[in-house]
């Protein structure tokens, strides 16, 4: 009996000892947080690997709901309300799933965050469905792979890429509006952002001679600041106002070579030579 018990023992130790054992995810999970807009969009999805199979057709059915990923439910979380696929999706966590087919894939946003299987997958919690294009590429992608591709101020593509498909996702949202709202607010009170309020309306088509004045003001506030002047030289320039344009880059080198700044300096000097 006391040999019976000690065996036992030996076997429960010899379990846990085992049970403790850690070893790499077959399918590594990825979280990517992508500064987008005006806050961010956070992409967390497990990597499967090719490992010599046959992905789309076979391993991945054509024609069926996909968590797009393994193991996991794949999700997005938006920082801000986006634009997909014509339809507004509120700021908060969804899941991202597919269909893929052999011509066309169907890539949808759901209310759902942890569909894992075909059969957990619910049509009326769907907030947005997507039909694109699979694409073929030149190269394989062995491990599957999900990124954002093609940032902008207010777009971004998601791009789903395994084997030789890439399927891409695209995203917007309505920067203007806010930052608009942001500047007709902000220059109402006593610390006015003069410097970024301009840098936005010559870098967006708004009103040059708007922005210029604001570079002055900016100027006055700081004006051993050589990054200012540089960008007031770039709206001058803009504007066709070559001389001053000429006047503001060689200020703005004068306070850089002071600064040791030679970025600035190259700048100016590359600007110097568009305006002959």
């Amino acid at each position: 009996m006391k040999k019976l018990f000690i065996t036992a023992i030996a076997a429960c130790s010899l379990f846990m000892a085992e049970a403790q054992l850690k070893t790499p995810a077959p399918s590594p999970t990825q979280t990517v947080k992508q500064d987008f807009a005006l806050s961010s969009v956070e992409l967390s999805y497990s990597r499967p690997a090719m490992k010599g199979r046959t992905i789309y057709g076979d391993l991945v059915p054509f024609d069926k709901v996909w968590r797009t990923g393994a193991n996991q439910a794949t999700t997005l979380t938006f920082g801000e309300d986006v634009m997909i696929g014509g339809t507004k999706v509120a700021a908060g966590k969804y899941g991202l799933l597919t269909i893929p087919g052999k011509k066309e894939w169907t890539i949808i946003i759901s209310k759902q965050t942890n569909v894992t299987s075909p059969s957990a997958y619910k049509e009326d919690m769907d907030v947005v469905r997507v039909m694109a294009a699979p694409e073929k590429m030149s190269d394989k992608i062995e491990t599957f792979t999900i990124e954002f591709a093609n940032i902008t101020a207010n777009k971004c593509d998601i791009e789903i890429k395994w084997d030789n498909t890439s399927v891409t996702l695209p995203i917007s949202a309505d920067v203007e509006t806010k930052v608009m709202a942001q500047i007709d607010q902000l220059m109402n009170k006593d610390s006015k952002p003069y410097f970024n309020a301009a840098m936005y309306y010559m870098e967006n088509g708004k009103d040059l001679n708007t922005a210029l004045g604001w570079f002055d003001k900016a100027v006055e506030a700081q004006p051993s600041a050589f990054w200012i002047h540089h960008q007031r030289a770039n709206c001058l320039a803009k504007l066709g106002k070559k001389a001053d344009a000429k006047m503001a880059a060689e200020k703005s080198i004068e306070l850089a070579t002071a600064a040791k700044n030679d970025d600035y300096v190259k700048l100016n000097e590359k600007l110097l030579k568009e305006l002959k």
